[in-house]
């Protein structure tokens, strides 16, 4: 006796577990982009009541309160940051350096850097938070 099934049958994927995976791995990169960004030294930025928004290619030179001296995460000395920056910038048609200075520096390490960027004829652009 031969049995036989009235349909046939279908094979499935079971799919509904695929929502609840991809929710976790949205949130999971969400979250890990905003806490991973490569080019930070941390600092308290002074605040200021406008921003603005750069889009050339620009070289980052940090200062921490201890007085340490960074160009794109790199140490440099502060006896040698004139002519650090003038290798970097040479041969970039509209040298721009953005400061990231510690706010609880004075004015007076403010204006020694800027006028090394004067000196060498470079754009120096303050960064601060909003």
């Amino acid at each position: 006796m031969k049995i036989r099934r009235k349909t046939k049958f279908a094979a499935e994927v079971a799919t509904s577990s695929l929502n609840d995976i991809m929710f976790f791995l949205l949130l999971f990169f969400l979250i890990i982009s905003t806490v991973a960004n490569p080019n930070v030294i941390k600092l308290l930025l002074p605040k200021a009541a406008s921003t603005q928004q750069l889009s050339k290619k620009q070289v980052t030179l940090s200062v921490d309160e201890k007085k340490q001296y960074y160009i794109d995460k790199k140490p440099v000395d502060p006896a040698n940051l004139e002519t650090e920056l003038k290798t970097i910038m040479a041969g970039i048609a509209e040298p721009t350096v953005v400061v990231r200075f510690d706010k609880t520096l004075t004015v007076q390490d403010l204006v020694d850097v800027l006028q090394t960027g004067a000196k060498l004829n470079i754009k120096m652009v303050m960064a601060t938070s909003k």
